[in-house]
């Protein structure tokens, strides 16, 4: 029997690997690794958590996956970033790069600017709290909920109330307020557009056409400044194609790897 091809996957901001579930178990053919980011779950602690940083740790981990040969490298959301990056730097590591709703443009400049605004104050307002408040404050169910209830597109009951206890039970497992609010800077100050020009290896985007963090147009545009990528687009979904159509991700990962 042939060895299964290894696929690392990469989630994104305040998730955990519970989050890309739904795509693994879509993918009995491949040998998927999920980790923790660091500052998330399980994961491990960085002094700092700069985009630098967080590429150093991948670097790492992916040297420290003995015996699974080249794998590809997926990144979500704000793990589309730190793939990416890493990508730019270490080409001859990864045999090809997944980007799943990438952060294709600069976070102030997408439609949802003004909730990217007022998050910025909620997270400045967390680090300047004591401990034990911060956490309070950067744990609010009520934002978690906000949160996902402006992202989730879809009008099945059943599957936006799986959609929120998700984000309910996993959306604050970060490690404290110092280290969520860093990556939360992290995540705003890069997008994948800074680093999509020095990405040498096939690439492969999918992108959901209503998502409102990088719009569809913006993802085309980025599209176009890859050396050799192809872009999915999926229809009626946003920026949780992770939830609401990992069947459909699946397919195309499935697609552009045969």
């Amino acid at each position: 029997m042939p060895k299964k091809q290894t696929l690392i996957m990469v989630h994104g901001f305040r998730g955990t690997h519970h989050g890309l579930q739904l795509i693994a178990d879509a993918l009995p053919d491949f040998s998927v690794i999920v980790p923790d980011v660091p500052g998330f779950g399980e994961g491990d602690t960085l002094s700092t958590y700069s985009l630098d940083s967080y590429v150093s740790w991948l670097h790492g981990f992916i040297a420290s996956q003995k015996h699974i040969g080249t794998p590809i490298l997926l990144g979500h959301s704000f793990g589309s970033i730190i793939v990416s990056a890493y990508a730019a730097d270490y080409p001859d590591t990864i045999a090809a790069l997944i980007l799943v709703n990438p952060i294709g443009s600069p976070a102030l400049e997408g439609p949802k600017r003004v909730l990217t605004q007022l998050a910025i104050f909620y997270y400045r307002v967390g680090e300047k709290l004591p401990s034990m408040l911060a956490q309070a404050w950067l744990q609010s169910q009520i934002v978690v909920m906000i949160m996902s209830m402006s992202m989730a597109k879809t009008k099945d009951k059943q599957l936006r109330a799986y959609i929120h206890n998700q984000h309910r039970r996993y959306f604050s497992k970060f490690h404290s307020a110092s280290s969520v609010s860093q990556s939360f800077k992290t995540s705003v100050s890069h997008n994948v557009r800074d680093y999509a020009a020095r990405i040498s290896v096939p690439t492969l985007l999918i992108a959901g056409e209503r998502d409102d963090i990088t719009p569809i147009e913006k993802q085309r545009e980025l599209h176009r400044l890859f050396a050799q990528a192809t872009l999915v687009e999926i229809p009626s979904v946003g920026h949780l194609t992770h939830y609401e159509t990992p069947l459909q991700v699946a397919r195309a990962i499935r697609d552009f790897t045969k």
